[in-house]
């Protein structure tokens, strides 16, 4: 999941091509449908995201009562309003009426504590959670923006690598060189520098047993000369999310893909291409496209249906974007990478989203 930020943005605006009444405004490539009138292209309003939590009052200033998403029908989630995708709300809170927007819009000031908007966090299922303890040493997981918020992270034509998303859960390990200990933990502990400690029932440490990561990752230590290892994977199967690939997270049919690998090797944290280092070791998410970089492109692969059963049971939730050659991105502040998803996965119903 990524960040959570609000912010004020400088809107293009354009016609709903189904709604006399509406029109679409854009923040980066993301649209939300507003009223007809309510904005010109150039103007300043503040963008609230997809997974954020509004204050009831707010939701009532902004006539939304009734309409967003969750028990309490105050959380922002992507819906087709005559028939076009409306990601997040664009609006001008009264609380920031004497904000001058675009000189925050230009220095990119965050609103959320102000307005008391916050993050959604899905309850943990039991079978994900467990007893945890400190664990300095864990390598942790990066939340990873998407490009459709900020298209600038990679140019045209750069070399990237798309591998498919996988809906499930994140699980982290991490192998101490030094003393051989193993850290198992999920990306929600995992932000925490929290590890779980071993238990045969929990589905994160079921899933690197079962696939032997702990030696996979003792090995591929030792092979780079590294003080620390990180393997990140995917574990999916029903009763985790709910697309299952096929696969069963409440038996020993559970599914499990890496999607990265890090290393610290001479006091400095790398991160390493997972089939490059781990061959055939262990399973990988699927990878889609390696070449030049281009927005049209990854938007269509972003869409259609999951190749990570091999039968295309579900539809796909989307891609992850990865420059060919690690590289520092300064438009997010951290690693060259990014996300795509499925329009049809963000509006179909049912859906689970445990961390």
């Amino acid at each position: 999941m990524s960040t959570l930020r609000v912010t004020a943005e400088l809107l293009t605006v354009h016609d709903h091509p189904n709604a006399d009444a509406l029109e679409l405004a854009q923040v980066g490539l993301y649209r939300a449908v507003v009223a007809k009138g309510a904005y010109r292209s150039g103007d300043a309003a503040v963008y609230i995201p997809e997974q954020a939590v509004l204050p009831p009052a707010l939701v009532a200033e902004l006539g939304l009562t009734g309409r967003l998403a969750g028990k309490a029908s105050d959380r922002v989630k992507a819906v087709r309003l005559r028939g076009e995708l409306s990601q997040g709300i664009v609006c001008r809170p009264r609380a920031l009426a004497g904000v001058d927007l675009v000189r925050a819009a230009e220095e990119g000031t965050d609103f959320a504590e102000l307005l008391g908007i916050t993050k959604w966090v899905a309850p943990v299922p039991t079978t994900m959670n467990g007893d945890v303890e400190p664990a300095p040493g864990l390598l942790p997981w990066v939340d990873i923006e998407n490009i459709q918020r900020y298209p600038q992270i990679f140019e045209p034509g750069e070399p990237v690598v798309l591998t498919e998303k996988v809906h499930g859960t994140a699980c982290l390990l991490t192998h101490l060189a030094g003393d051989g200990r193993v850290h198992v933990s999920s990306k929600g502990f995992g932000a925490k520098n929290l590890a779980l400690k071993e238990d045969p029932r929990n589905l994160y440490w079921r899933a690197v047993r079962s696939h032997g990561v702990p030696e996979v990752a003792a090995r591929l230590a030792a092979r780079l000369g590294a003080t620390r290892v990180g393997i990140f994977g995917e574990v999916y199967g029903a009763g985790v999310q709910d697309l299952a690939y096929g696969a069963n997270g409440r038996s020993e049919e559970l599914g499990y893909a890496v999607f990265d690998v890090s290393a610290e090797i001479d006091g400095r944290v790398r991160w390493l291409d997972a089939a490059e280092v781990l061959g055939d070791e262990l399973p990988l998410v699927p990878r889609l496209y390696a070449g030049p970089y281009d927005i049209a492109t990854v938007l269509e692969l972003a869409s259609g249906r999951e190749t990570v059963s091999g039968r295309a049971l579900h539809l796909r939730e989307g891609v992850v974007i990865r420059s060919a050659v690690e590289r520092y991105s300064p438009v997010v502040g951290g690693r060259a990478i990014a996300k795509a998803v499925s329009p049809a996965y963000l509006t179909r119903k049912g859906g689970t989203e445990f961390e």
